[in-house]
């Protein structure tokens, strides 16, 4: 996302855009609409070879990035797997293994991070509910305390990304004390993962419900209680890589669109020189830009652990969550007929933006939750 990339982030987007071209082109993409998992686990572990998993996971850990600046590297990848309406867990291993490696204990280190970075393994993150939204205080999941240091869960957690493909989730919960955040088994008796529907043709989301489901003591990350800003780091991980997907695919789909203006031809000229036309090209290349900027500036702040890093996310992920979307249902318009069919692929685009704008809050709920944190 940003212009100006050393010699090392060039080599790694250029890896990582070759790799996604070969291996998982849009028929790919197509051929994985009725696969259950959604992704090849060979092919998931070939991407965690080039790095995607590691990036926010210190070297000392097992990590490591190519720029030394982990956020970077992964809007990176974010934008890049926009671009190709990409499969895979990243958003949701991404966020875990960055939680893990800065809050989780040795025993808990050793025995999730390895998984993760070599793409063995899977991990989800369990934090919206139903009609809860996207905000830590929407969190009504009960952590309550067991005997031997434990706790009981009960509760239902809704649009779990990875949610029947992970072998291990990151429960964010609440005790009387204030957000909880536990590793929990998917197997451990009481949860229950049901799939459910998603608009990506290769994402896959789960309901997650905890009946009396009792975890041990060292299933707790960090301190107990205590998760309010661990939780926070993870919304605002998650909002800059959504934005930078729906970034990467709002730009493919215009760059698409203009080359469709120049071939197609009406009345003996192309369509791009149409001035009404023109017009419209203008104003979404604004509104990319825009895009673009705001996008930028949210990562920057996020991975400098700005004190606005929270407003700007939001900022970006409200304004993007917005445009992007409205960018890419002009762009299938000015494709006329053929822009509606399954057979293009510009619902495939439209698909991915419209999910994205969703989840982790709409451009509404981030716009309220800067207006209450501004006191209007």
């Amino acid at each position: 996302m940003n212009p100006e990339l050393s010699d090392d982030q060039q080599l790694f987007l250029d890896t990582t855009q070759r790799f996604l071209e070969q291996e998982t082109p849009l028929t790919a993409v197509r051929a994985l609409a009725d696969d259950p998992t959604g992704f090849d686990r060979r092919w998931w572990k070939r991407g965690a070879e080039l790095g995607w998993t590691s990036v926010l996971v210190p070297e000392a850990l097992g990590g490591g990035s190519v720029s030394g600046e982990g956020v970077a590297d992964l809007v990176l990848v974010a934008e890049t797997m926009g671009r190709l309406v990409s499969p895979g867990p990243l958003l949701p291993v991404a966020v875990v293994a960055s939680a893990v490696a800065a809050r989780g204990s040795a025993a808990q280190q050793g025995a999730v991070l390895p998984g993760l970075l070599s793409g063995d393994t899977v991990a989800a993150w369990a934090f919206a509910e139903p009609g809860g939204g996207w905000d830590a205080d929407g969190v009504r999941l009960r952590a309550e305390p067991s005997a031997g240091g434990g706790f009981v869960l009960h509760g239902e957690k809704a649009y779990v990304e990875a949610g029947a493909q992970a072998d291990v989730m990151l429960v964010t919960a609440r005790t009387g004390d204030g957000l909880i955040q536990l590793l929990v088994d998917p197997a451990t008796p009481g949860v229950t993962v049901t799939p459910v529907p998603a608009l990506d043709l290769v994402r896959r989301f789960a309901s997650v419900s905890f009946d009396h489901a009792a975890v041990p003591g060292g299933a707790v990350l960090g301190e107990a209680a205590g998760a309010g800003d661990d939780v926070e780091r993870q919304l605002q991980l998650a909002l800059v890589m959504q934005c930078a997907e729906m970034v990467g695919a709002t730009e493919r789909v215009f760059e698409l669109t203009v080359a469709w203006a120049f071939d197609r031809y009406s009345f003996g000229r192309p369509l791009a020189s149409y001035q009404a036309l023109k017009h419209r090209f203008a104003d979404m290349k604004v509104w990319l830009e825009g895009c673009h900027a705001t996008a930028t500036a949210a990562a920057v702040a996020v991975a400098g652990r700005a004190a606005d890093a929270g407003e700007l996310a939001r900022v970006a992920k409200a304004y993007i969550g917005d445009r992007a979307p409205e960018i890419v249902q002009d762009c299938v318009q000015l494709h006329g007929g053929i822009g509606v069919t399954w057979e293009h692929d510009l619902h495939l685009y439209l698909r991915r933006v419209t999910l994205d704008r969703a989840l982790y809050g709409s451009p509404d709920d981030h716009l309220q939750h800067i207006a209450v944190g501004l006191g209007m």
